[in-house]
């Protein structure tokens, strides 16, 4: 069975990462936030992940490491390079 993320990876600083959409209830809990992340180790193996949510008004919330998610706060959400992913 396949399914589609919508993500990204970036360099930031010395980092490659991984930044991955979920849906805003998927911050309603630690539990769901870790569950996201282990979920997605697979499909960017030895990245930090960082999950990413927007509400109705496009502000964007961040979970991940706390240095790389202080600098991705600052970036323009346009000028990642957002792609879809398809996983099987």
């Amino acid at each position: 069975m396949s399914y589609q993320i919508e993500g990204a990876i970036v360099k930031v600083k010395d980092d490659t990462l991984a930044i991955v959409t979920v849906k805003p209830q998927v911050f309603q809990s630690t539990s769901e936030l870790q569950k996201a992340m282990n979920a997605y180790r697979h499909v960017f193996p030895g990245m930090p992940i960082v999950l990413m949510s927007q509400d109705t008004q496009g502000k964007p919330t961040w979970y991940g490491r706390k240095n790389i998610v202080s600098l991705l706060a600052k970036v323009n959400l346009r000028s990642i390079p957002w792609r879809r992913y398809i996983i099987n």
